[in-house]
């Protein structure tokens, strides 16, 4: 009895320590690392450090990547999730199934360099399909991937402030107002113009997009 509820206890300790990585984990499989950079470009391009406050773009990202991931979500609900509640499969057929969409989903996003990348270097033979390519090697590619998207539209977005900052300071030299911070006149207009040009509206519909 004592050895079985020693098992039992290490069982349940490595179940709470597990759960303590499952966001990690959801943020690393899903679009959520490629939502919170492009958010993080347009707070930093407008120039105002902290609006939108820290919080608030984490909670934009979360639900944007709920938004984008709910085909895939339903998806494992309908090929593991429900089977497996309804005894029809055992927990291993369920992950093993619910993994699949996701592994599609990170396939779909990931340039083919990165995973070659990952598989020379974890030393594995060259695959001839995608079933060939562990998830441990398809996730880190997939990061990589992400980061480098992200930083794409970020690239973009930045350019139209960039112009604007370099614009008020070239006329504020002009002038001779060298004392006087380019930031204090760029930043009204830098936000005039995301609102006008209605800026979440186009950056929201663009990271979207940027999924399919």
């Amino acid at each position: 009895m004592k050895s079985a509820d020693g098992a039992n206890a290490v069982q349940l300790l490595l179940l709470v320590g597990g759960l303590t990585l499952v966001p990690a984990l959801l943020f690393t499989v899903t679009g959520f690392t490629r939502i919170l950079v492009v958010l993080g470009f347009i707070r930093q391009g407008l120039g105002t450090q902290t609006a939108p406050p820290n919080q608030v773009l984490v909670g934009i990202a979360l639900f944007l990547t709920i938004f984008v991931m709910a085909p895939t979500f339903k998806e494992i609900k309908k090929d593991a999730i429900d089977p497996l509640q309804a005894h029809k499969i055992t927990q291993k057929q369920a992950f093993e199934r619910g993994q699949e969409p996701l592994r599609e989903f990170m396939f779909r996003q990931t340039r083919t360099s990165d995973l070659a990348l990952f598989v020379k270097l974890g030393k594995l033979k060259t695959p001839k399909t995608r079933r060939d390519i562990p998830t441990y090697v398809l996730i880190p590619a997939f990061i990589i991937s992400e980061l480098k998207t992200a930083f794409q539209i970020g690239f973009l977005i930045f350019l139209p402030f960039l112009v604007i900052d370099l614009v008020v300071s070239s006329t504020l030299m002009s002038m001779g107002m060298v004392m006087l911070p380019p930031v204090f006149i760029s930043l009204p207009f830098k936000i005039l113009l995301f609102v006008l040009v209605d800026g979440w509206n186009l950056v929201t519909r663009s990271l979207v997009e940027s999924f399919h």
